[in-house]
């Protein structure tokens, strides 16, 4: 047999054998639930969204790109901006959390984390944060921080964002890359899989995905304006047991039920009327 040959036969055994190993991971990997829609709600279709939460009756963003980054604190009815801080070049905004009196915001390349007052937006101190920020929670003892697209949830003590700790999120054993926006909620970590319509559930002290929410279709692919109009916003009402979603440059954010993977309509609908 020729070298040439050889490699052809070797080459093609190998794709055969990756295929044969992607259908079994896919095969394997946690059952997705699904969604349905409660209430649509406006929101600003010019908000780069990466950072997302609810707190006392307000929702609070942080928004990103070099020159259009910010926070803000809007009405959840009307989509109205209550309040706004501009976050200045060549500073590009990403994940956000409250903690104490305080709004945390990471920034993605400038190796800094904000802290603002929580009522007046008055920066009070900038921290360094040695890699990319991208999402950010808090579980009531450490900060959550997803960087660098990795698959990675780092642990902070939120006084001086030193790194308590850190887990490897997988999936039956297979890494979980690109954790985005974060929320805290019912003792998991929910977190925006970036450039998918996939949020995983994941187990703080272990990083294993308990499960996933595929929200194919919450928002139709006609009303995105860019490739990178992708799902990303996840806030909680905890009084009221409420979970928000939403997307970067998205005109609505949605209030959703998660519905279990057996008992999910099909298919779903999403509403269409903001409240």
């Amino acid at each position: 047999m020729s070298p040439i040959r050889r490699l052809t036969l070797c080459h093609t055994l190998a794709l055969c054998l990756l295929s044969v190993w992607t259908a079994a991971v896919a095969s394997a990997q946690t059952p997705a639930d699904t969604y349905q829609v409660i209430h649509a709600y406006p929101h600003d279709a010019q908000a780069f969204t990466q950072g997302l939460i609810y707190l006392d009756g307000h929702l609070y963003e942080s928004t990103g790109l070099v020159g259009s980054s910010s926070l803000r604190m809007e009405d959840l009815d009307t989509g109205s901006i209550l309040q706004f801080h501009d976050v200045p070049s060549p500073i590009f905004a990403e994940g956000l959390t409250n903690w104490g009196s305080t709004l945390i915001q990471l920034t993605w390349q400038n190796h800094s984390i904000l802290v603002y007052d929580r009522l007046t937006f008055r920066l009070l101190r900038t921290l360094p944060n040695p890699g990319e920020g991208w999402g950010l929670t808090q579980d009531g003892t450490h900060l959550i921080e997803s960087a660098d697209g990795s698959a990675t949830l780092h642990f902070l003590d939120p006084e001086t964002m030193r790194e308590i700790r850190k887990v490897k999120v997988t999936d039956h054993g297979a890494p979980v890359t690109q954790l985005n926006e974060l929320e805290f909620i019912h003792g998991q970590v929910y977190a925006n899989i970036w450039h998918t319509d996939r949020i995983a559930r994941i187990s703080p002290a272990t990083g294993k995905v308990l499960g996933w929410i595929d929200l194919t279709g919450l928002l139709p692919k006609e009303a995105h304006s860019t490739p990178e109009a992708v799902l990303n916003g996840i806030a909680y009402d905890a009084e009221h047991d409420r979970l928000f979603v939403t997307g970067k440059l998205w005109p609505k954010l949605f209030e959703i039920k998660v519905v279990p993977a057996q008992k999910a309509p099909n298919p779903p609908q999403p509403g269409t009327t903001p409240r």
